[in-house]
C-alpha cells in the first residue's frame, strides 16, 4: 500500500495528449486507446474534455509541443510581450542568447509599469519551457552577400544536400511553393514613376494596395485559390457579393500577418487531410511565416535566408507573369473607359480581385514548370526557353500600352515593364517595435492586427454590386451566345466556357424548382 501511495504521477506533454485525442478520432475504441497509451479511462476522458484547450494552444503556437503543463506565467503580459519580440528576431535569424532575452524582458517590464519584476535565470528557463524555445546561435547574412562567394556556396550547398532530402519522398505534384507579393491595384500608367521603388509603409498609397498570396505545385498542375489581403473588411462594392474567386481578408495595413498565414496554412492542411494527401510546402522566412501551427499533412521546408531571389520558384517568373497578365487586363479596362468617355479610371477592390484571380488562373503550366526548373528543384529536362518568355508582353500588349500611354500622357521613358514592376518593392509584412508590442499587451489585441476599415476611403466610385436574378443571368448568357455567333474565328474554348456557365446556372435554377415542387407537394399532403 505504501509503494502504491508513493507511485509517481505520470505527466503528459501537449504532443502526447494530442496523439491520444487523434487516436480516438481515427475510430479506435476508447478502451483500446487507453491500453495503447497506458492511461486510465478517466484520464482519457479528461484529455477528450480538454481537447479544445490543447488545439487552441497548438494553433496559437503559444506553448511548445513538449510542454506538459499549461499554467500561465505569473507576469503573463510580460511573458507575451517577450515572446512577441522573440518571434520577430527569430524570423530574422538573429543570434539570441539567454542574457539578451533577460535584458529585453526587463526593458519591456519597465515599459509595462512593473518595477519589481526580476528576469532571473529561473524565469528564463520557465519562459523557454512555456514556449518550447531552444536557444541556437544562428546568424543571418546581409542581403548584399547573396551573389558573392558565401551566397553562391549556400545555394549550391542547399541544392546538393537539404533540398534533395526534402523532396525525396514527394512527387512534383505534391511539392508546393507559397509566396506573397504587394500590389498597387489602382495604379494608373501615368503614376508609374511615382510608385516605383516605394515600400509603402504608411500614407495615402497604403490605401491603394493589396497583398496577394499565391501557391502552386512543381508540376504546374495545381494552382491554389489566392489569398488577398486588403484594408477594408466590408467594401461597398462587396454588397450582394457572396462568392469571390479568392479568399479575402483585411487588416489596417493590408499586410500578411502570422495569424492570416497560419489560418491559410491550416485550411490547406485540412484540404490535404480530406484528400488523404501529404505535401511539402516550401516558404521563405519572412516574419509572417516564423511561428507555424501544428500541421498533420504538410511538411514545411524553409528556403535559405536571403537566397529566395534565386531559389523561390514563384519569384523566378510566376508572380511576374501574373502581374504582366493583370496589368494587361487593367490596360484594357482603362482603354475601354476612355473609348466610352467615362471619367472613372480607377478600379475598385472587387474588380481588382476578379482581374488578379483571372490573371493567376491564366498563368500557363509550362511557365510554372520552367520556374521550378530554374530554381533547381526539379530536373531541367525539356527546358529550352526562358521561364518568363511564354507570357512576356506580346505585340498586341505593346500596342495596347502605347495607346493608353498616349491618351494618359505617360512620359516617354516609362515602359510597360516599368508599369508591371512598379510595386515589386512593396512590403508584405512588418516588424514590430517595442512600443507596439507593449501597446498590444495593454489593449489586449494582437500586436500584428489593427482595426480594418469598414469602407473604402479613396474617392473611387464604388457602386454596390447590382443584385441580379438567376433568370437575368441566364438571359445574359444567351445574349453572349448570340453575340459570339456574329463573330468570326471564336476559339472553341470560349464556347466551352460559356457552356460551362450555362450548365451551372441551369442546374442551379432547376434544383431550386425541383426543391420547391417537392415542398409544395408535401404541404398538400
Amino acid at each position: 500500500m505504501a509503494n502504491k501511495g508513493n507511485k509517481k504521477r505520470r505527466q503528459f506533454s501537449l504532443e502526447e495528449k494530442m496523439k491520444v485525442v487523434e487516436a480516438v478520432d481515427s475510430g479506435k475504441r476508447k478502451g483500446d486507446v487507453a491500453k495503447e497509451f497506458g492511461i486510465t479511462p478517466s484520464t482519457l476522458s479528461t484529455f477528450l474534455k480538454d481537447r479544445a484547450k490543447f488545439e487552441e494552444k497548438v494553433r496559437e503556437a503559444s506553448v511548445g509541443p513538449q510542454r506538459k503543463r499549461m499554467r500561465n506565467a505569473l507576469y503573463d503580459d510580460i511573458d507575451k510581450a517577450v515572446f512577441a519580440w522573440f518571434q520577430e528576431v527569430h524570423a530574422k535569424n538573429i543570434l539570441v542568447s539567454g542574457s539578451v532575452i533577460r535584458k529585453k524582458a526587463l526593458n519591456l517590464a519597465n515599459m509595462l509599469g512593473y518595477d519589481n519584476f526580476q528576469a532571473s535565470v529561473g524565469w528564463l528557463n520557465r519562459f523557454r519551457d512555456r514556449h518550447g524555445i531552444a536557444l541556437k546561435a544562428i546568424c543571418r547574412e546581409d542581403n548584399d552577400k547573396l551573389m558573392n562567394g558565401i551566397g553562391i556556396d549556400k545555394v549550391n550547398e542547399w541544392h546538393a544536400g537539404e533540398i534533395i532530402k526534402l523532396i525525396a519522398d514527394y512527387s512534383p505534384d505534391d511539392i508546393f511553393n507559397a509566396d506573397e507579393t504587394g500590389m498597387f491595384f489602382q495604379l494608373l500608367p501615368q503614376h508609374t514613376l511615382a510608385a516605383k521603388g516605394d515600400c509603402c509603409r504608411e500614407g495615402k498609397k497604403a490605401r491603394q494596395r493589396l497583398t496577394a498570396l499565391f501557391c502552386c505545385n512543381a508540376s504546374g498542375t495545381e494552382k491554389m485559390r489566392p489569398l488577398i489581403v486588403g484594408k477594408s473588411a466590408t467594401p461597398r462594392c462587396f454588397k450582394n457579393v457572396h462568392s469571390l474567386p479568392c479568399d479575402y481578408r483585411a487588416n489596417q495595413r493590408a499586410w500578411m500577418t502570422r495569424d492570416l498565414f497560419n489560418e491559410w496554412l491550416m485550411k490547406v492542411d485540412a484540404k490535404m487531410k480530406q484528400a488523404e494527401r501529404r505535401i511539402l510546402m516550401l516558404i521563405d522566412n519572412c516574419s509572417a511565416h516564423n511561428m507555424l501551427p501544428r500541421l498533420e499533412r504538410i511538411q514545411v521546408g524553409y528556403l535559405p535566408s536571403n537566397c529566395t531571389a534565386v531559389l523561390q520558384p514563384l519569384n523566378l517568373g510566376v508572380i511576374h507573369t501574373m502581374k504582366v497578365l493583370y496589368r494587361s487586363r487593367l490596360l484594357k479596362q482603362i482603354l475601354l473607359n476612355l473609348n466610352n468617355n467615362e471619367d472613372k479610371e480607377k478600379i475598385n477592390i472587387k474588380q481588382a480581385i476578379d482581374m488578379i484571380a483571372g490573371a493567376w488562373w491564366s498563368v500557363k503550366q509550362s511557365t510554372v514548370v520552367k520556374c521550378w526548373q530554374k530554381a533547381g528543384i526539379i530536373p531541367m529536362e525539356f527546358t529550352d526557353t526562358d521561364p518568363e518568355e511564354d507570357d512576356e508582353p506580346d505585340i498586341a500588349t505593346e500596342k495596347l500600352w502605347n495607346s493608353v500611354a498616349i491618351a494618359s500622357c505617360v512620359p516617354n521613358e516609362v515602359t510597360f515593364q516599368d508599369f508591371v514592376t512598379a510595386d515589386n518593392d512593396l512590403l508584405i509584412s512588418r516588424e514590430l517595435t517595442d512600443v507596439e508590442i507593449v501597446e498590444s499587451m495593454i489593449s489586449g489585441t494582437s500586436p500584428e492586427e489593427g482595426e480594418s476599415e469598414s469602407e473604402d476611403d479613396e474617392g473611387v466610385s464604388l457602386l454596390e454590386q447590382p443584385k441580379l436574378t438567376i433568370a437575368e443571368a441566364i438571359s445574359s448568357v444567351e445574349k453572349l451566345r448570340q453575340f459570339l455567333s456574329t463573330c468570326t474565328d471564336v476559339p472553341d474554348a470560349v464556347f466551352g466556357q460559356l457552356n460551362g456557365i450555362d450548365e451551372y446556372l441551369m442546374t442551379s435554377v432547376t434544383h431550386t424548382l425541383v426543391e420547391s415542387k417537392i415542398t409544395d407537394f408535401l404541404q398538400t399532403k
